[in-house]
């Protein structure tokens, strides 16, 4: 996986696709500011979820953006997405590896070496830790610290994600502390002050 400094956005989807959600999204690419985007929904049907998920991969693919599925293995495959990321209650990295093959595959950490040393043993793309703020997207269960992401650095060259309340008061600390990717959503889905293209401009 490479890593392009500039890129160091991981955008994740609102948890409701709105039809303005599409035009925002091109919007939010055009910065150049995005390497991954998941794909994060949990209500929605199965149907509604490949109706959604064919559009996204199109706007993705035009912005050089890598599509990937949140939790669902066999989505990742039927869309043919670029990857998925699985939670600790998710497949493991073995049996996905399986069923998606070659494809991008991101493992939650949580605050946990242990838990990143497996993920690294089932060889995963990348490691995801967290949460490093209070999130408007999730309870907190798991608080992180700056302390991991030095460990984690210490034991991997893998890309390390990072995710929970980021915004563009708190990012610049996580990036001065070699994290490679802002995993980020509510501050740009959620945001009562700024247009999603508005607060992507505030992170530089």
């Amino acid at each position: 996986m490479k890593i392009n400094k500039k890129k160091f956005i991981y955008l994740i989807s609102p948890l409701k696709i709105r039809k303005s959600f599409y035009s925002d999204l091109i919007k939010v690419f055009k910065t150049n500011k995005v390497s991954f985007f998941q794909l994060r929904l949990k209500k929605e049907s199965l149907k509604q979820k490949v109706i959604i998920g064919k559009k996204i991969k199109r706007i993705c693919k035009n912005y050089n953006v890598k599509f990937l599925i949140n939790d669902d293995v066999f989505l990742t495959k039927k869309l043919n997405a670029d990857g998925c990321h699985l939670g600790q209650k998710d497949m493991n990295v073995s049996d996905a590896r399986k069923i998606i093959g070659n494809k991008i595959i991101g493992v939650t950490c949580h605050n946990s070496i242990k838990l990143a040393k497996d993920a690294l043993l089932k060889k995963a793309d990348y490691l995801a830790f967290g949460a490093f703020n209070l999130s408007k997207t999730k309870k907190v269960k798991y608080k992180a610290s700056i302390n991991i992401l030095k460990k984690a650095k210490k034991i991997t060259n893998k890309p390390i994600v990072v995710i929970g309340g980021i915004n563009s008061d708190n990012y610049r600390k996580l990036l001065l502390n070699k994290a490679n990717f802002l995993a980020i959503s509510g501050y740009i889905w959620k945001n009562k002050k700024k247009r999603p293209i508005e607060a992507i401009n505030k992170i530089i």
